[in-house]
């Protein structure tokens, strides 16, 4: 199992300035490769090899135009090479979109594999570098020094600040204990989740806490001259701004998505289609520029809320604390299907939070009562695959009881 720790980096001055030419070199080659591969198939139809590429990074650094790229190490471009052929065999394959070009002012990233790097007595030392890059290590449980890394990953984020990331190969961990938990997690955006237990987690909306002070900075480089020091000043506020949303979202996740792991057994989500709900707007009011308005809104908070995000987090926690997640197909109607009797409404409006079952006379909360179903056709996919194979294993997409009572199947009654 691949592991990776990132910690933050404290370049000097000579390191930092050695780090910006990789850096630069890196995405030179990116885009200079990505340009001709581009050309090559557009213009005469053919397709362009890793040995290939590798064929014309050789020729520019012999040509005078661009030996400047044997001034850094060639690991990182080679590595550069390697991600690119990566990124248009997964876009030939439909895994991915097309390979875009490397801006300057984005983040920037270098990989460093075994042959370009040393870390010796927990000292990291990278190849044309004359002393070694200081490292804030974070992990009390892991020595550094002790540490035997296959690939070391040095990136600078539009604020300015270093990072580096150890890639380690580790041992499979031991399953946890038993907890002898399961839990139904309904996601949504006015509460992030909605636990079968009738819990809700609150959004904590990080974007739009920040939105006052964002739009400000943003303003403030509108306002200066393009390519001025008070114009890279404000675009690094900017930047900084953002990095603190996007860590306390990332804190945020990481807290909910391990209580849950260490929490529960199996946990049962939906298999939500994020992109579906950010699509553009269709048919939410009657005036055209409040349709796109209010539908604005809800794409920032549907991507500040990050649910792609937590399911990732939840799959690959689960799976190294040996628990069962199962993801229910989205086409599911866990919310207008009666948690009690097993009744389907019909229609069930975007905008009503609570109902009342025609069937049983239950009065459920939308959110809870989604949960309690999930679960409940949890549970089923759960024991279905661990009849079928022996082993927890998670389930995907399929269809599933209705009942939140009982693990069986019941009869839906469809409303006249």
């Amino acid at each position: 199992m691949r592991t990776a720790y990132k910690v933050r980096a404290y370049p000097d001055s000579e390191q930092a300035a050695q780090l910006g030419r990789t850096f630069g070199c890196v995405r030179l080659v990116w885009n200079k490769t990505l340009a001709e591969r581009h050309a090559a198939y557009d213009q005469r139809g053919e397709k362009t090899s890793y040995k290939q590429t590798d064929q014309a990074l050789t020729e520019w650094k012999r040509g005078e135009n661009l030996a400047f790229l044997a001034e850094v190490s060639s690991v990182p471009l080679q590595q550069t090479l390697r991600h690119q052929h990566t990124a248009f065999t997964n876009f030939f394959s439909g895994r991915a979109r097309y390979p875009r070009f490397k801006n300057r002012n984005g983040r920037q990233s270098a990989h460093y594999t075994r042959s370009a790097f040393r870390n010796k007595n927990g000292e990291l030392f990278l190849a044309k570098h004359k002393t070694p890059l200081r490292v804030a290590w974070s992990f009390d449980d892991v020595d550094l020094a002790s540490l035997n890394p296959t690939m070391v990953i040095v990136s600078r984020e539009p604020d300015g600040r270093f990072y580096v990331t150890f890639a380690v190969e580790t041992d499979d961990p031991e399953a946890r204990p038993e907890t002898g938990g399961e839990v139904g997690v309904d996601l949504g955006v006015k509460d992030f989740a909605t636990l079968s237990t009738g819990e809700k987690i609150a959004n904590p909306r990080h974007l739009e806490r920040k939105a006052k002070n964002l739009a400000r900075y943003q303003r403030m480089v509108a306002r200066k001259q393009r390519g001025s020091a008070n114009h890279r000043k404000a675009k690094k506020k900017v930047a900084t701004a953002h990095r603190k949303i996007r860590d306390a979202r990332r804190d945020f996740l990481h807290r909910t998505s391990t209580r849950l792991v260490d929490e529960h057994d199996v946990i049962v989500i939906e298999d939500l289609n994020v992109r579906g709900m950010t699509a553009s707007a269709k048919g939410t009011t009657d005036e055209p520029g409040e349709q796109v308005r209010q539908k604005a809104g809800l794409n920032r908070s549907v991507l500040d809320a990050a649910l792609g995000e937590f399911r990732r987090q939840l799959e690959y926690k689960a799976e190294r604390a040996g628990r069962i997640l199962v993801v229910i197909d989205r086409w599911f109607p866990s919310s207008k299907t009666c948690s009690e009797c097993g009744y389907l409404l019909k229609k069930l409006a975007l905008n009503t939070r609570a109902w009342t079952c025609p069937a049983c006379r239950t009065r459920h909360d939308r959110d809870v009562n989604a949960a309690k179903n999930l679960l409940a056709a949890g549970r089923v996919a759960a024991r279905d695959a661990g009849d079928a194979c022996g082993a927890g294993v998670s389930r995907q997409g399929s269809s599933l009881p209705l009942s939140a009572t009982k693990q069986e199947t019941t009869v839906v009654r469809q409303s006249g």
